[in-house]
C-alpha cells in the first residue's frame, strides 16, 4: 500500500497519459486474487472510489482517480502458455508484449493491440484491435474465459460454459462487472516473420489510392491494412495518405500481393520482413508514458469518395503529432455475429480514430478541440456502434456505443452484478 505521504508515491500515481494528473488516497498493489478481495471490501467499507489499473493505458484516465484508491494490478504479470492446447493465461497485470513473448515462444500469437505496455485486461475487455483482427479476430474472440472478483469480493469465473451471461458482456464492456484477475485465451500459430511496412502517397491523390484500397481489403480478408491521413516529418511536414499493411503470408507472397502500392509511385516505402515480436513494440517509444494523448472513434459502413474527401480536407489543419487513422475491419471481424457479445461494430467497414499526441498542457485545449471537431465534421457519415477504448468523453450515452438493444441488456447485467455502480470509472454502463 502506498500513501501520499510514501517516497514512492509520486511515481506510482503516474499513468501513460499524462493529462490524467490525479492525486489516489491510496495505491494498492495486491500480489494475489485474496489481496484483490481485501483490497475492493476494504474500499467498500471505507466508501472509497476505485480506480483498476491494469497497464495504466486508459485514454480517458480511468486508471486513476482523485481521492479514491487506485487498485494496481502490476504485481500479477504472469503469463503461461498450453503450446498443446494452444493456449494462454494471462493474469491481470500482464501486459501485451508478455503475452506476445510467451506466445512466440511456442511459434504461436494471440490477436492483441499495437503498443507493447498496453495492459492485456483493459485492451481485452474493450474489444481488442490489432494487427492480426481480419486474419484471427478480434482479442475478445480469442477469450475463453474470464477470473473476475465482484463488486462484493467474491471470486466468479466466465465462459460460454460458466455464467454465459456475464462473459456476452465482460466481451466489449468487462470493466463494468468487476477486477479481472486473469484471462485464457485461444491462439494460433505464426512464424516468427512478418512483412509490414506503409507506403506514403501525396494528399491529392488519396482518391485514386482509396479505390484501390476498397478493391484490396475485398479480395484480401486476412491482411491487416489501414490508411493515415496526417502530416510526414519525413517529407518536412508534407500533408500525405498513406497505407499501411502486416502480412502474414511469405516475403514472396505479401510482396505479390502489395504490389499494387508499392508500384503506384509512392514518396515513401518501408515495407520489409520484420520479425513480429519487434513489430509489437515498434510504436512503443513514440506512444510512451509522460506525453499528453486524445482520441476520438467511429465507424463507417464504407471508405467513400466523400469519406476520404473529408478526411483529406481535415489535414490542413492537422496538428502536429497528430493522425486520422482508419483500419479495415471484415475478414475475421465481420465473421462474428454483431449479437454475439457485448462488443459493438462487426459490420463497419472502417474504424477511425482522430489521434492526438503532445507534450505542452498549454496545448490542451486546441488538441482535444481539433479532435472533436474533426469526428464531428465526418459523423455524419458513421454507422452505429463506437469501439469503447477509444471512448474518453465523460458524458457518452452507452446507447451511442452499444446500440440501444444491447446497451438494455448490459444495464440488466450491472444491476445483477454491480447494483451500486461500485466500478463506475470506466465507460459506465449505469445501473
Amino acid at each position: 500500500m502506498i500513501g501520499p505521504g510514501d517516497p514512492d508515491y509520486e511515481q506510482a500515481r503516474r499513468v501513460w497519459n499524462a493529462i490524467a494528473d490525479r492525486r489516489p488516497a491510496l495505491i494498492v498493489r495486491p500480489s494475489s486474487v485474496d489481496d484483490v478481495i481485501a483490497a475492493i471490501r476494504f474500499a467498500r467499507e471505507q466508501q472509497l472510489v476505485v480506480a483498476v489499473r491494469g497497464g495504466g493505458h486508459s485514454v480517458a484516465g480511468f486508471s486513476t482517480c482523485d481521492g479514491g484508491m487506485v487498485l494496481d494490478m502490476s504485481r500479477m504479470r504472469e503469463v503461461t502458455v498450453d503450446p498443446v492446447r494452444r493456449t494462454a493465461r494471462a493474469q491481470g497485470g500482464a501486459h501485451l508484449s508478455q503475452l506476445d513473448k510467451a506466445a512466440q515462444a511456442h511459434g504461436l500469437v494471440c490477436p492483441v493491440g499495437v503498443i507493447g505496455h498496453t495492459g492485456v485486461a483493459g485492451l481485452t475487455l474493450g474489444g481488442g484491435m490489432g494487427r492480426l483482427q481480419r486474419k484471427h479476430g478480434l482479442t475478445v474472440d480469442n477469450l475463453l474465459a474470464v477470473d473476475l472478483v465482484t463488486a462484493e469480493g467474491e471470486k466468479i469465473r466466465a465462459s460460454e460454459e460458466e455464467n454465459p451471461d456475464l462473459f456476452w458482456g465482460l466481451r466489449g464492456a468487462g470493466a463494468n462487472f468487476g477486477v479481472a484477475t486473469s484471462f485464457e485465451f485461444r491462439l494460433h500459430p505464426l512464424e516468427g516473420t512478418v512483412f509490414v511496412g506503409m507506403v506514403a502517397f501525396p494528399i491529392d491523390r488519396s482518391l485514386e489510392i482509396a479505390l484501390r484500397v476498397r478493391e484490396f481489403v475485398g479480395t484480401h480478408d486476412d491482411v491487416h491494412v489501414a490508411v493515415y491521413f496526417t502530416r510526414s516529418e519525413e517529407l518536412g511536414g508534407q500533408p500525405i495518405f498513406a497505407v499501411g499493411a502486416m502480412h502474414t503470408g511469405s516475403a514472396d507472397i505479401a510482396g505479390r500481393d502489395l504490389r499494387v502500392f508499392r508500384e503506384s509511385s509512392p514518396l515513401l516505402d518501408t515495407f520489409a520482413s520484420r520479425r513480429y515480436l519487434d513489430v509489437q513494440v515498434m510504436n512503443d517509444e513514440a506512444s510512451g508514458w509522460g506525453k499528453r494523448f486524445y482520441t476520438k472513434a467511429g465507424f463507417f459502413p464504407e471508405l467513400t469518395d466523400e469519406l476520404v474527401d473529408r478526411c483529406a480536407g481535415l489535414v490542413d489543419t492537422i496538428p502536429p503529432g497528430a493522425e486520422l487513422s482508419l483500419w479495415a475491419h471484415g475478414g475475421a471481424v465481420g465473421r462474428v455475429s454483431d449479437d454475439a457479445m457485448a462488443y459493438t461494430g462487426r459490420t463497419a467497414a472502417f474504424n477511425i480514430g482522430a489521434e492526438l499526441a503532445w507534450e505542452d498542457p498549454a496545448d490542451d485545449e486546441a488538441r482535444i478541440a481539433w479532435g472533436r471537431a474533426a469526428i464531428g465534421a465526418l459523423k455524419p457519415l458513421m454507422g452505429t456502434g463506437t469501439y469503447v477504448n477509444d471512448v474518453v468523453e465523460a458524458d457518452t450515452n452507452g446507447a451511442q456505443i452499444y446500440g440501444k438493444a444491447k446497451y438494455e441488456r448490459l444495464v440488466r447485467l450491472k444491476r445483477q452484478y454491480d447494483p451500486d455502480n461500485f466500478f463506475r470509472l470506466n465507460q459506465n454502463i449505469k445501473p
